[in-house]
Order: C-alpha cells, then structure tokens, then sequence
C-alpha cells in the first residue's frame, strides 16, 4: 500500500486525501491551523460576505428608485464581522471534514507546521512522517512589502481583524482581491484610493473589463491611480497612538513615487494586495532537494517537483490559484502518486469571476490574447444597456463579449462585466467545455428577461462578423 501524505488542509489537499484514499492508498494529511485552507477562514467566503454587505448597502440606497422610502444606511462593523464568523462556520462544516476524511481513512493531524527532514520524511511537531509520495498543498499567502513601515499595512487577511471601518482607505493592489476590497470598502462609506504599478486596474483581466470597471470606480469616487514607481514608506502621523488599535494603524501617510516624484497621501489604513506567493517558509524544500523560486514551487504537466515524488498542487505552483482548480490539481495530483503519471490539468477552460461593482468575470482567452496568436478570431461585443432584464434592474453598465475562430467556428473566450456576469460566464464556460459552436449557440433560446440572453445576442452578432 502507497503512503501518501498531505501538507495542507485546503481544497487541493482535500480533494487529494480523499482521492488517494479511496484509490487504496495509506493518507496522513497535516494541516497547520484548521481545515478548510485560506479561502474558506480568511479568503474568499469572508471577502465574500463582505462584498454581499456593500451590495445590500448599495440596493439599500437606490430603494427609491422602486417607490421604497428606507433610512440612512447605517454600517455596523463588528455585525459584519460577526456575520462572517457565522457564515465561515456554516461553509466549513458544509465542505470536506474531519469527520469525512476520518470515515475515508484519512490520518488527519492537525496543530504544526510540517517541515522537510529529507526527501520521505517530514517533521509535524515531535512525530517524523514518513512517506512515498508526498502532495505539497499549503497554498498561499498575503505577500508583504519590504518597505520602512510595512508593519503599519493591513494584509487582506487582517481586514477581518478591523474593530471598525477607516474613513480613508488606500488599497495597494489591483487585481481580483483589492479591487473587491475597494468595492466593499466604498459602498460602506469609506473614501478610497486604489494604487497600482500596473498600467491598469485587473491586469489579468480582458482590456474592456478592466476599463469598465475604472470607470464604474472612478464614477463612484474612488480614486484611481495605475502606472506609480511603487510605495517608498509608510508613516504613522503623530496622533495616531489613540486609534492604532482599530484599523491597521492609523492616521498614516503613504509615501508612493509617480513620475519620478514623491506623493504623499494621508490615510487611516492601508491594505497591501500586491499578490500571493505560495507559503513555502519554514517548510525546508531545501532539505528535500525540491527546486523553487521566489513565492513558487515549478511543476510538469503532472505537477510533479524537481523530485518526481513530490507534488505541488494548487496555489503552491501558482498556476492559476484559484479554488476550483486547486480542488481539481489536488484530485490530478493524488491520481498521479498512487498511479503513476498519467493525468495533467490543462486549464484553458477556468472561469474566474470578481464580486465589485460592477461584477467581472472571463473564460478562455482575452481579446488581446486571442489576437496575437489568432488572425482569424472575431469578436461580439452586448452593451447591457440595451438587455431588457438590466434595464428592469436598472443595473445597465457593462457588457457581455464572445470571442471566436472564425475557421473553427468555436468560442475561444467570454468576458463580462455587469450585473450576474459571473453566472452568465459559467454559461458560455458550459457551451465551450461541450464544444458548442457559435451557430448552434444562437438558436438557444434563452429565458425573458434574463442576463443570460445576452449570450444568445452576442452569438447572433459573431454570425453576423463572420458572414
């Protein structure tokens, strides 16, 4: 019988021990905190009920527009906090336990962090674990900046640990986790300003997603500035010692160089999201002769390390980092310990989505990607101001866009941004994973009115650019 062990209690560790475990093999999995990974205690599912509260703020204010007379909208900090709380436990217990694992077979220990003694064997407290293959899930973390001061920033993870909500935040970062945090913090009535060294807000994001969002933020009065040199100090102001305690260090003043000049900018908090390296400290990958990089483990096809029988799947390779692929390269790399390498990850079909305002989200290709690598590619591009169901919402900002081979007549990407963008993508993800073409797209006949009727739309119109 194979020994597999597990570092990592996530959903790429999960998704493994359970998989490894129902294919026959012995599974320890070690996790240093609690089951469930970054994303269900401090990540996402909490990001998450934060972005649910800035909405219900947000249709709290335009109830008017309804013939509904409300109050002031009044933001109760430590309810939010506590809502959290409630909805991380639900979550947890909702999704692979120890219970389940244990039912499974799993050996799970919980309490230290894992350490390499060699290539078979890790350290977890005072017992030495020893293994045939072994999966490195311990995902990522917030990566700090080193700069004078960094102490006084928030991670993203720290928001959660806020008494109270800044009147002036500063998000450093601008990708999927700051620009949610810039809409939940603006809709709860802070005053904020998004820094970035990038060019443009998303970077991953398609160009016409990206911009229609800086609009949205900049409409809202978010204050947007891309393209600085990058922070050079923070500060904490002289009266501050009386409110250090309740939001990340404030009054401070951010230091940022632009243009080859120094600003300076007076905030009470200032939250770093400026990425997420793999979490590899202290885990001694040195000691196991296991190849790495700056906030990285490199992997093959079958996410194997340098040393063939370890593992890294998940954020710890840096791929892609998201939930669902974790789930699915900890279920590949589990296969691929107890049966050999046989099963890869191609992600070409991942659809990833963003809670801001307005919402975001893609599949396949961006616009710019299918253009250097395709001359025949075409593109639809659905205002949602002329959908029927947005303008009954009154939620018409955005759009929807299909991209395509026009030889191959397939679909190669889909972007959004607007009201139920995520939903509506996971649509188009579903008809490009079955290999639907563009003209069969457009004879679905979508429900009235719906969001998703765009996509009919935007097929018809990728008929009628190829023609």
């Amino acid at each position: 019988m194979n020994k597999i062990t597990i570092v990592g209690g996530g959903p790429a560790g999960t998704a493994a021990a359970l998989r490894a475990a129902e294919l026959g093999a012995e599974v320890t999995l070690l996790e240093a905190r609690a089951l469930g990974g970054t994303c269900v205690v401090d990540g996402c599912v909490p990001t998450r009920v934060l972005a649910r509260a800035a909405r219900m703020a947000r249709e709290v204010r335009d109830a008017h527009l309804w013939g509904l007379e409300v109050g002031e909208v009044g933001v109760r900090w430590d309810r939010i906090m506590q809502r959290v709380d409630d909805t991380v436990r639900s979550v947890s217990a909702a999704r692979a336990s120890a219970g389940e694992l244990a039912q499974a077979g799993v050996d799970v220990r919980v309490g230290h962090h894992a350490r390499f003694v060699d290539a078979h064997t890790l350290e977890f407290g005072d017992d030495k674990v020893e293994a045939d293959a072994i999966l490195l899930c311990m995902g990522g973390s917030p990566r700090a900046l080193p700069i004078p001061g960094a102490e006084l920033a928030t991670l993203p993870n720290e928001v959660l640990s806020w008494d109270t909500l800044p009147e002036r935040v500063a998000v450093v970062g601008s990708g999927s986790t700051g620009a949610q945090l810039v809409t939940v913090f603006s809709s709860l009535g802070s005053q904020v300003t998004l820094l970035d060294v990038a060019p443009r807000i998303l970077p991953h994001a398609d160009g016409d997603v990206a911009a229609t969002v800086e609009v949205a933020f900049r409409s809202q009065g978010i204050t947007v500035t891309t393209g600085i040199d990058g922070l050079t100090a923070i500060e904490r102001l002289e009266d501050a010692a009386a409110t250090s305690a309740d939001h990340g260090g404030g009054p401070l003043r951010l230091r940022y160089g632009s243009g080859g000049t120094e600003t300076a900018l007076e905030v009470d908090a200032v939250v770093l999201a400026t990425g997420w390296p793999a979490r590899t400290e202290g885990l001694g990958l040195d000691a196991a002769g296991i190849d790495h990089g700056p906030g990285r483990i490199p992997v093959d096809a079958y996410l194997r390390t340098s040393v063939p029988h370890i593992y890294a799947p998940g954020d710890a390779n840096q791929r892609d980092m998201l939930v669902q692929s974790a789930a699915e390269e900890g279920e590949a790399a589990a296969v691929n310990a107890v049966l050999g390498p046989t099963r890869s990850t191609p992600h070409a079909l991942l659809p990833w989505g963003g809670f801001t305002d307005p919402d975001t989200a893609g599949v396949g290709l961006t616009e710019e990607e299918a253009s250097r690598h395709d001359d025949e590619c075409i593109t639809a591009l659905v205002p949602l101001s002329g959908l029927e169901r947005a303008i009954i919402d009154e939620r018409t900002e955005g759009f929807l866009k299909l991209i395509a081979d026009r030889r191959r007549s397939m679909v190669l990407g889909a972007h959004a941004a607007g009201e139920s963008a995520v939903e509506v993508i996971h649509a188009v993800t579903t008809a490009m994973a079955s290999g639907t073409d563009p003209a069969t797209l457009a004879r679905v006949q979508f429900a009235y009115p719906t969001y998703s009727a765009a996509i009919g739309a935007a097929a018809q119109e990728l008929l009628r650019e190829g023609s």
